[in-house]
């Protein structure tokens, strides 16, 4: 691709960003949903991206401490919470640090279960679930998407209220989730790709967290788990799912 001189390059994720800046770093990229651009090394700082790429953060990180908070408020009971996080994501030790934190003001106790494919998850997730009052947060990365239906699914199975970062779980028969507008951010990106085409530098293009997040619910789960869905909570919902 680079050998074509392109006048600039979209990517989706990090997995494709860190290859192509390995092979140029004159040709422009733009990128989407990413989760730490500067702890990954693409971009020195979010103010002044310094090198050939910009574009647009996956999330903040008291995004995480949200989940936590959603969670608590579908499932008051719960006094356990696992985080499935894959450990070769940059950003999976931070955010779960931000839960952490905010764990004992609501009187959770927080583990973490490392996932690399879907043995790894239906290990973790049934060891887990063999004591009472716990809960999941799920937040996206290449392992969790591809296993989302499973993941999904063994939360019903074991009545686990569950979180997640993306809304395809949520339409994949998953509880709740809470995060970024990704269609949004692709929207965003090409009107960086079209400044840039414009004659703009991605260096002085500065990388953008989310503007737009969106909170769907879905309502046929609930009623599987057995909960009662604040009123309060159902009118911030931006989409039901029936």
């Amino acid at each position: 691709m680079v050998a074509l001189a392109p006048d600039v390059i979209f990517s989706g994720g990090a997995s494709t960003v860190g290859p192509l800046l390995q092979v140029t770093r004159t040709v422009p990229i733009v990128f989407a949903i990413v989760g730490d651009p500067v702890g990954a090394g693409f971009v020195e700082n979010l103010a002044r991206p310094g090198g050939n790429a910009t574009g647009f953060m996956a999330f903040e990180y008291n995004i995480a401490g949200k989940w936590l908070e959603l969670l608590k408020e579908i499932a008051p009971a719960l006094t356990r919470v696992a985080v499935l996080r894959d450990p070769t994501t940059p950003s999976g030790a931070a955010l779960f640090g931000v839960i952490q934190a905010m764990a004992p003001s609501l009187r959770v106790e927080v583990n973490n279960i490392n996932m690399h494919d879907a043995a790894d998850i239906e290990r973790g997730i049934t060891h887990f679930a063999q004591s009472s009052n716990g809960g999941l947060i799920v937040h996206g990365s290449p392992v969790s998407n591809i296993n989302r239906s499973l993941i999904a699914k063994l939360a019903a199975q074991h009545r686990l209220p569950a979180v997640y970062q993306l809304r395809e779980f949520v339409d994949a028969g998953g509880l709740m989730s809470y995060g970024p507008h990704l269609i949004e951010q692709f929207r965003q990106a090409a009107g960086y790709v079209d400044r840039i085409l414009k004659g703009e530098k991605p260096a002085d293009l500065p990388v953008q967290a989310p503007t737009k997040y969106e909170l769907v619910i879905n309502l046929k789960t609930t009623k599987t788990l057995g909960l009662d869905v604040p009123t309060m909570l159902l009118s911030r919902a931006d989409e039901l799912i029936e």
